[in-house]
Parts: structure tokens; C-alpha cells; sequence
């Protein structure tokens, strides 16, 4: 049975459905009028939710260890974040699996804004390189802007008879089979570039992946590794130090903080570019009201000169986006690491 409430003036037809009812209930004016009043109220609960974002403090998951430059920028951003929302942004470390945990968590994590994720260019790649991945890189994540994108330095012990790229192929080349490259782990930056200088160069060296960045360095300081690729903030004050030798830089163009470094391009024969990239994102299904306030936010705290002074400093370039671009990119890469990871060979599990 179906009836109309044309007894509730200045109502339109409302139609109160129950699961266990199999016809509708005729409410009186009164019942009526206060059934749509709490009806409007409801619908207006998520718009007064989003308006009062953020009260309580905001998580920013970093899937790398402490000390590592997603904890860095990470970091940096949080501290000012902080202050232009009003309540505490913590930096969460979940290390593990290339990144892979840290990203399921973020993924399976409730969907109003207070989780956020520290992503790195291992986002688009993941899924291609392991075998079971839990999550969607585009479709389980919202984007909300990049951060900075920095490159990856070949560098060699102060000690290495190699004072150019060149004459590390030429050494290498002697030696096949003999020189290691350090990485941060398997699937990452680093091991890519190695893999892909590797093939450029028709070299024979071998992999010896570690837990991060950190202990890239300590392999070449040590003499335990003959090279590495590690990114250009972590490799920077040894460079300038003297105590390992910057042999070419993995950007299109050569970066500020060493002029002198030429390009992977201008430095052998097929060479190549690879840009780690590092941006925040969140649960897919943040409101796109408050991915717009975080992305406002973040993106007045990178423009602050400050800010870019002290990333620049270290060899990154600051660089932002609207979350349409980044998700954009995202996408973009998720399909050009597909090809990398095919033509390299590697596959973890």
C-alpha cells in the first residue's frame, strides 16, 4: 500500500521505508514535520564535520624507516602543517616490504582525513615489481600533492681508482662480476638505477641490497661496496666532505648543489634519467572538501622561501601540484614502471 502525506502542509511526498514493514506508515503532522527536520539535520552532519576538520591530530604514515628522506620531508612538513591546521600532525614510521605496509595501512584506514601518507615514486612501482600487492595504487588512494622530487647521485669510495663514469664502466668491464652496487633494498630507487646502469653500460655487477639509504653510505664510507645510487640529500655532505666522489647525477639537467656532476646523459653512452619523486596522499575516500584544505595547506608551506631554501640546500627540487595532476601522475607512472620492472627482470615477493 502506498500512500501520500498530503496531510503534512508545505512537505513534499515523503515515503518512509522500513526493512521488516511491507507497507508505509501515515505520520501525522507533527511526527511528520520533526522526521524531515532530523532528515535535513543528518544530511548536513558530513558538511559540519568537514567545516570543523581537523579536531584531533593528523598521522602522516612514512612506510621507510626514521633517518630515511621520506622521514625527512615527512617531517619537515609536519611541523608546519601542524601550525596552519591548529592540532598536532605525527609522523608515523611503518617500514617494511618496500613500502607495501605502510601503503595497506593507509589504504584500509578510515576515510576522514586524519591518515594521511608520506608516497614515494616506489608507489607506482610496487605493484608491478612484487607479486601481491593489497592495495591500488590510484584507485585505493586520494592524491593531494607533490612534495619534491630528487635524484639519485653515482657515487664511489674517495679511494676508487674511478674518477668518471667512463673509467667506472671501463673498471667494471675489467672486472666482471667483481664490483657490487649498494641499494636502500630491493625494488628500490637505487636498485633500479644500479639495474639500469647496468644495462646501459653491458656492465656485470652485482647487487647488494640494504635496509635504507643510510646504510648505502656506510657501505661506500666502509669500502664494502665499490658504488651506489643514493639520493643527492643523502649523499650530499659526504660528497662535500670529500669522503665518497659524486661521479654523475641520475636528473635531465645537472642540480645546483654540484654544478660540476654532469648527467647520467652527458656521461657515457645510453644514459638515462631517474627522478624519485615524494608526495602525501590520502585514503581514497577523504572528502574532496578536505583534500583541497590539505592541499592549500601544503602547498602554502613549500612555497614559504624558508622551506625552500633549507630542501633546496640539500639537492631537492620542491615541486607542487593540484591533486588532479598528481593523481594524474601517479597514474602516468604506474604504467612506466610496468615497462622498467619488465625489462629489468626483477621480481620480488
Amino acid at each position: 500500500m502506498s500512500r501520500h502525506l498530503d496531510n503534512c502542509p508545505g512537505l513534499t511526498k515523503i515515503r518512509l521505508c522500513r526493512s521488516t514493514l511491507t507497507e508505509e506508515i501515515l505520520l501525522n503532522p507533527v511526527r511528520c514535520m520533526l522526521v524531515a527536520i532530523g532528515a535535513l539535520g543528518a544530511a548536513l552532519l558530513p558538511s559540519w564535520a568537514i567545516a570543523q576538520y581537523p579536531t584531533k591530530p593528523v598521522r602522516i604514515v612514512v612506510p621507510f624507516q626514521p633517518g630515511a628522506v621520506p622521514d625527512t620531508l615527512a617531517r619537515t612538513v609536519a611541523e608546519r602543517l601542524a601550525r596552519g591546521l591548529g592540532q598536532p600532525v605525527v609522523v608515523d614510521n611503518r617500514p617494511g616490504a618496500g613500502g607495501n605496509i605502510g601503503a595497506e595501512i593507509v589504504a584500509n584506514a578510515p576515510g576522514d582525513g586524519y591518515t594521511l601518507m608520506l608516497a614515494t615514486s616506489s608507489h607506482a612501482s610496487n605493484p608491478s615489481l612484487f607479486r601481491k600487492v593489497n592495495y591500488d595504487p590510484v584507485k585505493d588512494f586520494a592524491a593531494i600533492t607533490m612534495i619534491a622530487r630528487i635524484p639519485g647521485v653515482l657515487v664511489v669510495p674517495a679511494n676508487s681508482p674511478a674518477q668518471s663514469v667512463r673509467e667506472l664502466i671501463a673498471l667494471a668491464k675489467s672486472k666482471p662480476g667483481v664490483l657490487t652496487f649498494a641499494s636502500g633494498g630491493n625494488g628500490s630507487q637505487a636498485h633500479f638505477a644500479g639495474e639500469m646502469f647496468k644495462s646501459a653500460a653491458g656492465i656485470d655487477i652485482l647487487h647488494i641490497p640494504y635496509k635504507g639509504a643510510p646504510e648505502i653510505m656506510a657501505s661506500l664510507l666502509s669500502d664494502q661496496t665499490s658504488m651506489g645510487f643514493p639520493t643527492l640529500p643523502t649523499a650530499l655532505p659526504q660528497v662535500k666532505a670529500g669522503k665518497v666522489r659524486a661521479l654523475a647525477v641520475t636528473s635531465l639537467t645537472r642540480n645546483p648543489q654540484l654544478p660540476e656532476v654532469p648527467t647520467m646523459r652527458e656521461a657515457m653512452d645510453h644514459g638515462f634519467d631517474l627522478n624519485a619523486w615524494f608526495g602525501i596522499v590520502a585514503p581514497a575516500s577523504v572528502s574532496p572538501q578536505i583534500i583541497a584544505r590539505l592541499n592549500t595547506e601544503i602547498v602554502k608551506i613549500l612555497n614559504d622561501p624558508e622551506v625552500r631554501n633549507k630542501l633546496g640546500a640539500d639537492g631537492s627540487e620542491v615541486v607542487t601540484m593540484t591533486p588532479q595532476e598528481f593523481a594524474a601522475l601517479i597514474k602516468t607512472d604506474v604504467a612506466v614502471w610496468a615497462d622498467i620492472v619488465k625489462a629489468s627482470g626483477v621480481k620480488l615477493d
